[in-house]
């Protein structure tokens, strides 16, 4: 594991450091079917996975797997230890004052739906309201529809501006008698950075809960759930470099001893009878059945790396990445490429999305794709915000700790090739 043994490495950006990271991504030096250097900008869809978890799961599989709090041979009490020390993992990473704050779920979207069947279908009534922004993705709106369709809730929306920035002159009205926020700290299509702080502070002001979509942002940047003073914090282990299935909810204590299971069965129960049960504590209640408890324990592995690489440096090299993509792509401009989100680098993450004249999104991801270069293309799960733009799809490039400039040259290079096929 390369990057985490070479402890002189400097915080500075320097082309042996981004080598070096770039060794731990097996994938990455795997050329394509038509010999192309895989240039990787889909880190918003997922993360590539470091050697050292993939390592990590396989060393699971194949020397300490048994079910967790459940056997008391070795290799099971050995497991369940493993488990509940990546919950504690996870716990400092995200600055949380207790391991038992952290939920194990399958994914953040998994995350939401407990807060909302589980939380929201025990403290709201009928009536009341739930604000969102305009920027949610799909995981953060359809699990809020289906409650207040369900409860005869009110839905109301934080609206965006050109630039695809909230619009916070009447936050203060918008939150009249609201009882829930549900925010994306970045969003997966524009790359807006939401002011979090601002939100949070004006929401509990009346009293309302805040639960932030830390999906796209705790791979990126360095985060305290307490320093942020939120309420509910989801996030997806696979777009951390984790494996796929594995996910968690950070929420308040006093608010998860406050809520109902989520789903029944093994493991969440204190005791059973024929004819009713009592349930387990917090966190264990709202994890029913066979953990993905391999999975756990890989992705306290990837934080661990992300943690021994450096948030901070992290997060200063994506924005000089994207930086450098901005001021590339500007050079299309006048041929009709347009670039959606913020236009202050401080105010976006490392998610660009673009149209380039009339050529379809589909197309263009697909012409790139020849080069090596692998960008998305459509709605990115945000089509509410797709019809806020007049859009039906972007092209996105998304970036990672592993992205460098050269990527960015592949991509502009493959829009050059673009522009001149497509006549632009």
């Amino acid at each position: 594991m390369p990057a985490l043994e070479q402890k002189s490495m400097t915080t500075g950006e320097t082309p042996n450091r981004l080598a070096a990271i770039r060794h731990d991504f097996p994938i990455l030096q795997r050329p394509t079917s038509l010999g192309k250097r895989l240039v990787y900008l889909d880190a918003a869809a997922t993360a590539q996975k470091p050697q050292v978890v993939i390592e990590r799961l396989a060393r699971f599989y194949r020397e300490e797997n048994a079910n967790i709090h459940r056997g008391v041979y070795e290799l099971a009490e050995q497991a369940t230890a493993l488990f509940e020390e990546a919950r504690a993992t996870i716990a400092r990473f995200l600055g949380a004052s207790d391991p038992s704050e952290i939920v194990w779920t399958r994914n953040a979207t998994e995350a939401i739906n407990v807060v909302a069947h589980s939380w929201g279908g025990s403290q709201l009534q009928h009536g009341d309201t739930i604000l969102l922004s305009e920027l949610e993705h799909h995981a953060n709106l359809v699990p809020w529809q289906m409650l207040a369709q369900r409860k005869g809730l009110n839905l109301r929306f934080i609206p965006i501006d050109a630039s695809g920035q909230l619009r916070l002159d009447e936050l203060d009205h918008l939150l009249e008698g609201v009882k829930l926020v549900g925010i994306t700290q970045v969003s997966n299509t524009l790359g807006t950075i939401t002011p979090l702080e601002h939100i949070i502070e004006r929401a509990h002001r009346v009293g309302a809960v805040v639960l932030v979509d830390g999906a796209q942002a705790v791979p990126h940047r360095p985060v305290d759930v307490q320093a942020l003073q939120a309420d509910f914090y989801v996030a997806s282990g696979h777009k951390m470099g984790g494996p796929t299935g594995i996910g968690f909810l950070w929420g308040r204590r006093e608010l998860l001893e406050r809520m109902p299971p989520f789903l029944g069965g093994g493991d969440m129960i204190a005791r059973v009878t024929y004819q009713e049960a009592t349930y387990n504590d917090v966190p264990w209640r709202f994890e029913a059945g066979t953990s993905d408890f391999a999975d756990a324990v890989a992705l306290a592995t990837a934080v661990e790396y992300l943690s021994e690489i450096g948030m901070p440096w992290i997060a200063a090299h994506e924005r000089r990445i994207t930086a450098y993509a901005l001021e590339r792509l500007a050079r299309f401009t006048s041929r009709g490429l347009r670039i959606y989100g913020p236009s202050r680098l401080e105010e976006r993450a490392g998610v660009i999305s673009f149209t380039f004249a009339d050529i379809h999104p589909h197309d263009l991801a697909s012409l790139v794709a020849s080069d090596g270069v692998c960008i998305r293309a459509g709605h990115h799960c945000t089509m509410p915000l797709m019809d806020r733009l007049g859009l039906s799809a972007t092209a996105r490039a998304s970036f990672a700790l592993h992205s460098g400039e050269d990527d960015v040259d592949a991509l502009v290079e493959s829009l050059e090739k673009a522009a001149r096929i497509f006549g632009v």
